[in-house]
């Protein structure tokens, strides 16, 4: 059973404006001004994970705001390597795409046929959300 103290927790989570699947624009750190999608979204830290499409490489993802790893060799015959590893982002960071003008934008939300839905401050647009994967059942 939670303490009380993760009860508090849970009950001030934000609810969050920025989606997995979003179209966002990274506004402050060392990838500012690069778009990408968001990957995944952890809600209770307020992070985001950012990748982008390389053109060179078939559409395989780059993730933005990457850091780079090492790793040693332990065994004879095995090689060192480094690699990249993205890193998550603040969400305060990120600013969603509007999908009209394809310009930062902030967003908000209203009650449209009878459902909350966000929309692009900008332009007035309805941000549609982005189709969730499904699991395959066996």
């Amino acid at each position: 059973m939670p303490t009380k103290a993760e009860l508090k927790a849970l009950a001030k989570q934000p609810k969050l404006k920025i989606r997995k699947g979003d179209f966002v624009k990274i506004i402050a750190g060392k990838d500012k001004g690069e778009t990408g999608t968001v990957l995944a979204i952890s809600p209770r830290e307020l992070k985001a994970i950012v990748a982008k499409p390389d053109p060179d490489n078939d559409g395989q993802l780059i993730p933005l705001n990457a850091v780079t790893k090492h790793k040693k060799a332990k065994f004879e015959g095995q090689r060192s390597a480094r690699f990249k590893m993205p890193s998550p982002i603040h969400i305060s960071n990120l600013m969603v795409i509007d999908p009209n003008s394809n310009e930062p934008s902030r967003l908000g939300r209203r009650v449209e046929d009878g459902k909350i839905v966000r929309y692009a401050k900008k332009s007035g647009k309805t941000i549609v959300d982005a189709p969730q994967m499904q699991e395959k059942s066996k």
